[in-house]
């Protein structure tokens, strides 16, 4: 039984734009950075949600997370050396 669908053309249908890039890992790190602190705009936001992917924001976050969690610990280290305890 012949199909009465339209065949379509060899590549992305016309008024489609094309795969956004993925983004790169500064750009990954400057995102989840500044969701930490709540300074991301929404422009910014809706082109991130584009280009990153879920997998790079959990990767990125956690070693953030750990990033601050050993400074944190550095810095109470330091201050109490300083206090002489």
């Amino acid at each position: 039984m012949p199909s009465h669908e339209p065949h379509s053309p060899a590549g992305p249908p016309a008024g489609h734009a094309p795969k956004p890039r993925d983004a790169s890992l500064p750009e990954v790190v400057g995102a989840v950075f500044s969701s930490f602190l709540g300074i991301r705009k929404g422009k910014a936001m809706h082109k991130d949600a584009v280009s990153i992917k879920p997998h790079q924001v959990v990767v990125v976050g956690i070693a953030l997370a750990a990033v601050f969690v050993v400074s944190l610990l550095l810095l109470v280290r330091v201050i109490i050396r300083a206090a002489g305890a």
